[in-house]
């Protein structure tokens, strides 16, 4: 650590929940607790909404959840959504945190908010009921770290910044392939509109067990005390989310994941999935396919993606999805041939997506090793190669 930096109060440092004159009725920008994604800077939707309570934001400002499991599972992001003049609102289980002009910078503050200089006292400060706790914000306002100066703080945020902004742009690749993919995927296999919007008369009308192989049966659960023992070496999926990482690996390929039961659809009754590639391990709360018949994991996950499945979940408490249902499933079944067109156009698109997500990894596991050391002053900006 320099020289230059010093010994300092959080609330000296940081304007948390600072005063913004919103009338209530005004139509704003509204950010609700999930639409910030865990682990991720940037907002991913909001909605335009009467103002009726709740934090008061500007561009710049850093929102942490301050609730469990909110705060925990990462959701911390910088706001982005907005003109510089206008004022937005969301939940009341934020905190707001902005940067105090001329001693603190904006990005910096963020990387602060997500570092364990603050984020691990946060959440030892929580109090409350089970399942209620929050974060107490006298503790926050008494936490006393280390400051660069400005001219260093700004130079920290951009570096990790530059990070930051690279994992967004590859998302935003990737997002945009997939539409592209779902497009096409839409206008030929559901619509149908290269033929009139109608099916064809030689395409078939099929189950998804003709065109899905399972693997279920190589499936092997791990508790969570048998993974804290396990070096964290590969993804250990569940039916909905990558939970963990483990030391070995049961499964090396691409697959698409759909969950079994929990969590198996989303609002709008479509099967939640997970587009997973190398080597993983799942638990027994998703089934495991690959396509068949000319069809490829990429060209079933758009299938699956536009299907709706309500009809095949039973379950009133602990909704399910069991193989006989799923392979009953009806599903349009096109000509060979169109199939491997499509499968054709659509592969490049997902190698790129595969690609960028790997990327994305790499870049993620760099931030998260430099995060610490740069924000603790263990590792200066320009011991960096190529950062100056």
């Amino acid at each position: 650590m320099a020289d230059n930096w010093s010994l300092t109060k959080i609330i000296d440092f940081i304007e948390f929940n600072p005063y913004e004159n919103l009338q209530k009725g005004t139509m704003a920008k509204k950010v609700a607790m999930e639409q910030l994604l865990p682990f991720t800077r940037d907002i991913s939707s909001y909605e335009i909404a009467p103002f009726n309570g709740g934090a008061k934001f500007r561009n710049g400002d850093t929102l942490m959840a301050r609730i469990t499991p909110c705060l925990e599972n990462g959701k911390t992001a910088k706001v982005n959504i907005l003109n510089d003049s206008e004022i937005g609102f969301g939940s009341t289980e934020f905190i707001v945190l902005r940067a105090k002009p001329r001693i603190s910078d904006s990005d910096f503050i963020y990387y602060l908010a997500t570092s364990p200089l603050l984020r691990d006292k946060a959440i030892k400060s929580m109090v409350g009921s089970s399942g209620r706790q929050r974060v107490q914000q006298g503790v926050l306002n008494d936490i006393e770290f280390f400051a660069p100066p400005l001219n260093e703080q700004i130079k920290i945020g951009r570096t990790l910044r530059i990070l930051e902004d690279k994992i967004a742009n590859n998302k935003k690749i990737n997002h945009h392939l997939e539409q592209i993919a779902q497009g096409v995927y839409k206008s030929w296999f559901v619509d149908f509109e290269p033929w009139g919007g109608v099916m064809p008369k030689n395409w078939n009308k099929g189950c998804l067990d003709d065109i899905i192989e399972l693997f279920d049966s190589k499936r092997i659960p791990l508790s969570s005390n048998q993974r804290e023992k396990m070096e964290k070496l590969f993804p250990y999926y569940g039916a909905a989310t990558l939970m963990d990482y483990v030391d070995d690996y049961l499964f090396d390929g691409i697959y698409l994941l759909l969950g079994e039961d929990g969590t198996v659809i989303d609002d709008s009754g479509f099967p939640i999935l997970q587009y997973v590639w190398g080597k993983f391990w799942v638990n027994n709360h998703a089934h495991i396919i690959q396509g068949r018949n000319g069809f490829t994991v990429e060209s079933l996950y758009c299938l699956l993606k536009q299907t709706s499945i309500t009809s095949i979940v039973t379950g009133a408490v602990q909704p399910k999805i069991n193989q006989a249902n799923l392979k009953a499933l009806e599903v349009c079944i096109p000509k060979d041939d169109i199939l491997a067109q499509y499968n054709e156009a659509i592969t490049p698109m997902f190698d790129q997506i595969r690609k960028n997500s790997d990327e994305n990894r790499t870049l993620v596991a760099l931030r998260d090793t430099l995060l610490p050391r740069l924000m603790s002053g263990e590792l200066s900006v320009s011991d960096i190669v190529g950062v100056k």
